[in-house]
Order: structure tokens, then sequence, then C-alpha cells
């Protein structure tokens, strides 16, 4: 926090927003290993509100116009983010504009549950059949709400017991505790040409819990929790002595999963992403490089990664046996090019 002269430290608790998502992704790939789901099963067997699915067709964001959808949308379409579904915040079009007028997907967790949430979600248009095309959306919220629904556990509760326990990360969770406060840093972003604090530490609504459980972006977390995340995920599955998901299960997830085998740059619909699309393409929780040269980056072909909203990313890389993680607090990720650069530090320097 420049305003209040408060420096970043190894112990400092972070807004890791997207960066939440490929943990929700493992714990329901951990129920789909313990066979309470199958990655074919429609998402109305666990959440009755998304039967009948639409595509929105031409209208506008008050009047749209729709047709039935070509079929349901599946627990792989929402971990791979080919579900027909968006975010406000893209502001792409009038199907953006009426999750904008719900209060869907927005940066600050609203004041309704997450099973609300998810009736109200379950409302809106598609914008494209299920399975046909790649759409960075609220996809991973609706994972956690399915998590919910088979656990009969809060998304608090879930993550608390199958992966920051085992993992003994201590300060990762919904909310920064009273107790931890001093620790939490402000957010910035860049308005008429300077960097603004936009949301101070001392007075942050994730000073309390909050009533919606996003398991698109929700938690905060430190550098050191993380590591022990990513790490865990580069041992195929195993952290702190506990193992979390099967080998097999995690390599599934970090291959390309997009239709056709295709990638970001050839299907995506979104004009933003975490990652650079070219050469990118996408797995069950994770991006994965297929092309490190159209790509851009120096990296192996199987890296998987992702990134928060505040410019945080994370990557592994099997090949090369790294991991690396990046924290900071800068909306929108977009603005400097961190993550290339500190890429391209880090592979520059192996031997």
């Amino acid at each position: 926090d420049v305003e209040d002269q408060a420096p970043i430290t190894v112990d400092s608790i972070f807004r890791i927003y997207s960066m939440t998502k490929p943990i929700t992704s493992i714990v329901l790939m951990q129920l789909f290993e313990e066979g309470a789901l199958l990655l074919e099963d429609p998402v109305e067997k666990f959440l009755p509100e998304f039967a009948n699915p639409t595509v929105m067709v031409g209208g506008n964001d008050v009047s749209p116009v729709t047709r039935p959808a070509a079929r349901s949308i599946t627990i792989r379409d929402l971990l791979s983010h080919c579900s027909g579904l968006t975010y406000g915040f893209l502001r792409q079009g009038p199907v953006d504009a009426r999750y904008r007028a719900e209060g869907l997907g927005d940066i600050n967790a609203p004041d309704y549950s997450l099973r609300e949430g998810m009736k109200s979600l379950a409302k809106q248009p598609l914008l494209f059949d299920p399975g046909t095309a790649w759409n960075y959306s609220m996809s991973t919220d609706v994972c956690g709400a399915v998590i919910e629904a088979i656990t009969g556990s809060t998304l608090a509760q879930a993550f608390a017991e199958r992966v920051f326990d085992p993992l003994s990360m201590l300060n990762t969770g919904f909310s920064v505790p009273s107790t931890e406060a001093e620790r939490f840093t402000s957010l910035y972003a860049p308005i008429s040409g300077s960097m603004t604090r936009i949301d101070r530490a001392g007075s942050s609504a994730y000073l309390e819990p909050p009533v919606f459980l996003s398991g698109g972006g929700g938690l905060v977390s430190t550098l050191g929790d993380y590591q022990k995340f990513t790490s865990m995920l580069l041992a195929g599955g195993v952290g702190d002595g506990n193992r979390l998901i099967g080998r097999r299960t995690l390599e599934y997830m970090a291959s390309n999963h997009l239709p056709g085998g295709r990638l970001l740059n050839e299907l995506g619909q979104s004009v933003f992403a975490e990652v650079a699309m070219d050469g990118m393409g996408f797995g069950l929780g994770f991006s994965v490089v297929e092309d490190p040269a159209a790509n851009g980056s120096l990296c192996s072909v199987g890296e998987f990664a992702w990134g928060g909203a505040a410019s945080t990313a994370f990557w592994v890389d099997p090949v090369e046996e790294i991991t690396a993680v990046f924290m900071t607090q800068l909306l929108p990720s977009s603005y400097y090019p961190l993550r290339r650069q500190l890429r391209a530090a880090v592979y520059q320097a192996l031997l």
C-alpha cells in the first residue's frame, strides 16, 4: 500500500481472483475420481435450473430472441469454458449486458448466495451451443455450485477439507481474518494516467466473509500458499505428503480439450483470456501450451497455467520441472506485460 507505506512481504495476502478457478477444477475432478460425476453429465443433473438452455440469436439485451440449445451444458463444457456462458465485463454484446444488469460475475461479490446466483444465471441465454466454441465465463462458478450440490458442504468447507488443510494452505480463503488484516494488500488501477488505490486493505469488503462463494474468482491467498498448490500440480497431484488427485487425472486435465483439438485463437469467441491465445489450447481448468513458437514463449509444450484479474499468474512446466507464481495487485491484468517478462526471465536463466 503506497499511501499507507505498507510494503509487500513474503506473508502478504493477495486477491487472486481467477487463480481460484484451478482450485475449483481440482476439487470437481476429485469428485470425478470418486465416481460422484461423469464429465458427460448434464449440469441439470445437479442444478435443475440449468435444464432446457437457450441460445441468443437476435434481439437485444432487454428483449432477446432465442432458440433451444442443441444440447445441455455438460461438466466438461464447464471445465473447458465451452459452455456458452459469458462474463458481463467482457462487454461484447447483449448477453454480457444482461449479466451486468443482474450483477452476474461482477468483480465485487454480490449480496446473494451462490445458489441464488445460479438460478439467475440459468435464466440467461447462451452465446452458442455448448461444446462448439470457447468463451471465458462464469462456468467455474457453476462448477462451485455443483461441488456444493454433491458434497452438501459450502464451497469454503469443501476447499478447506480437500485442498487447504491437506496442503497446509493456512492463509487461503474467501476472506481475510481480522487477526491477519495488517497483512492484506491494497488494490490499484491506472486511472487518469496514474496508479490509483481502488480497494484499501484496511476497509476492503474482503475483511468480511462473502455471501456469494465464487469458485471463479473469490479467494485470497499468499505467495507461499499458492506455491504449495502449484508444487502439488508439478508433483503429479501430491503435496505435503498427501495425494490430492491422481497423476493420470491431472495429466488429463492438462491436455487440450477444445473441440477438434483446436486452439484458443481459432475457437475462442472471447476477446479476453488470462493468457496469450496464439498456440494455446485449454484443458479442464488450465490453459495448455500446444505451440510455444506461436505463443511467443520460451516455455515447453504442455505447460499449463492461468492468472487473475489483478495481474497475478502461475505456470507449471512438467518438462523443465519448474513452477512459478507471481503476485501483485494491479487491475487490469493486461495493463503491463509482467507475465511475459517474468516467463522470459525464468526461461533464459535455465542451463
